[in-house]
């Protein structure tokens, strides 16, 4: 089923030096853009993440270190990149969880202000998981009936997420409308406030800490009661993102006393 698009949707595969959102890179970034009227743009670049890759992620991705050394690092081309993907919605496999969350880490080293949380997110993993429960590979196979050669090329990756995606809309026509909105919605597995998912938001949208010793506590409550909370994320190894965010919440909190 093809696409039923108000705006271009991109689907964007990440290869990386590891799987820490807060201090790994992007080695490879691979984006198909379809715009509403079907034309298509693919682009694909290698990056010189400026840390190591680890022998586990080369052993996936098999991208070295050499391979990558003289390739512009993402600081280089954030602002052309966010440029490109401007008024875009995004949609990948398993993007809510990683892509996304690395992509907007890199934006803000880089001081590009790109904010994904204005556009919609579809996650074909999610909509496969509630479906089906598969891998890429196996999704690939089920959905497509073909193999996918080349897995965990990022272009690969890539093109077989947009293929899926239009296969799912023609699997599960009484369930899924051909509508970002609702594919975004569907796919969204919580309410995250941040990408990493340490602040989500409860039943009644109050934003809420996910985690550690104050996990299902107001952020407002923790904020009032440990003063010393705020400072130990802000000096602890967790994402721009989540940081930004609390950050942010705080602002409001102090403004509404």
């Amino acid at each position: 089923m093809k696409l039923n698009l108000k705006n271009p949707l991109l689907f964007f595969d990440i290869e990386s030096t590891g799987l820490n959102v807060a201090s790994d890179r992007i080695v490879e970034i691979s984006a198909l853009k379809i715009l509403p009227n079907g034309d298509q743009e693919l682009k694909t670049r290698r990056l010189n993440p400026t840390i190591p890759i680890s022998p586990e992620a080369q052993s996936v991705h098999g991208i070295s270190n050499e391979d990558v050394a003289n390739c512009p690092t993402f600081k280089e081309v954030a602002k052309s990149l966010a440029n490109w993907m401007s008024g875009c919605d995004f949609s990948g496999y398993n993007a809510i969880r990683f892509d996304i969350p690395l992509l907007a880490e890199e934006f803000l080293r880089a001081g590009v202000d790109f904010d994904f949380r204005k556009r919609k997110i579809v996650d074909v993993q999610n909509i496969f998981h509630k479906m089906e429960q598969r891998t890429l590979s196996a999704a690939y196979k089920f959905y497509c009936n073909k193999d996918l050669e080349n897995a965990h090329s990022a272009e690969a990756d890539t093109i077989a997420t947009f293929e899926i995606l239009e296969s799912q809309l023609d699997r599960y026509k009484e369930t899924l409308q051909n509508d970002v909105r609702f594919l975004a919605d569907f796919s969204t597995k919580s309410k995250a406030l941040d990408y990493a998912g340490r602040i989500v938001l409860d039943q009644d949208d109050n934003p809420v800490i996910n985690f550690g010793k104050h996990k299902g506590k107001k952020v407002s409550d923790v904020l009032k009661k440990d003063p010393g909370y705020y400072s130990w994320i802000m000096n602890g190894e967790f994402t721009l993102d989540t940081k930004q965010v609390l950050t942010n919440l705080k602002i409001q909190l102090e403004n509404s006393q």
